[in-house]
């Protein structure tokens, strides 16, 4: 079947399945924090207008819609990994633990899973990747929304701790500014030491 929503990309939903969780990641590329994931069920019954790609929204439609999200979801939980775990078994391996965090936190059971990308982490539900999931699945853009307003909160939070590094504006990712706020001061305790610019700015290369 194909879901109408006029912000989003056709896209035909697996046959005979309801109970579509979809599951989306924030936090892959910046050098610092957590990969926060997220996983929604909507409830076809509550409909939510205006779901896309999070990065696409401003943010401020990106924190009504989380608010929006939160109150008319059937179920949806928020996984994460964060920087010790990252440097343990990598930046992908741990983005899977964190999508598997997501989906066993969901309180209602889904029957299948979308998940954003081109991989399909271990779960006890079939599952299909959906390259570009968040602008084409209303499952994985609510997913994108939690995940992205959860990460970039807690980027402002560190950014009141550490106010020389400009988290707030970067929110972690491998800027100019990150870079020579890395080469200033070193690195912070939340930084994730197996990313090579980490490693430099701490002389571990």
């Amino acid at each position: 079947m194909t879901k109408k929503n006029t912000e989003l990309e056709p896209f035909e939903y697996p046959e005979n399945v309801d109970l579509i969780a979809g599951v989306d990641e924030v936090g892959r590329g910046p050098l610092v924090g957590a990969v926060v994931t997220a996983a929604v069920i909507l409830d076809p019954n509550n409909p939510i207008e205006g779901l896309t790609d999070s990065k696409k929204l401003s943010e401020k439609k990106r924190n009504a819609l989380f608010i929006e999200i939160k109150e008319k979801a059937l179920s949806w939980s928020l996984g994460r990994c964060e920087p010790e775990e990252i440097d343990q078994i990598n930046i992908l391996q741990a983005t899977m633990v964190a999508m598997q965090r997501a989906i066993a936190g969901l309180d209602v059971q889904p029957n299948f899973a979308l998940i954003d990308g081109n991989k399909v982490p271990e779960l006890p539900m079939p599952g299909q990747a959906v390259v570009k999931g968040d602008l084409r699945v209303a499952e994985i853009s609510a997913a994108s929304i939690l995940a992205k307003v959860t990460r970039d909160a807690e980027m402002e939070a560190l950014d009141e701790q550490y106010p020389d590094y400009g988290f707030a504006k970067h929110k972690g990712y491998p800027t100019k500014a990150h870079f020579e706020a890395l080469e200033k001061f070193g690195a912070i305790e939340q930084h994730r030491k197996s990313f090579k610019p980490v490693k430099r700015a701490l002389g571990l290369e």
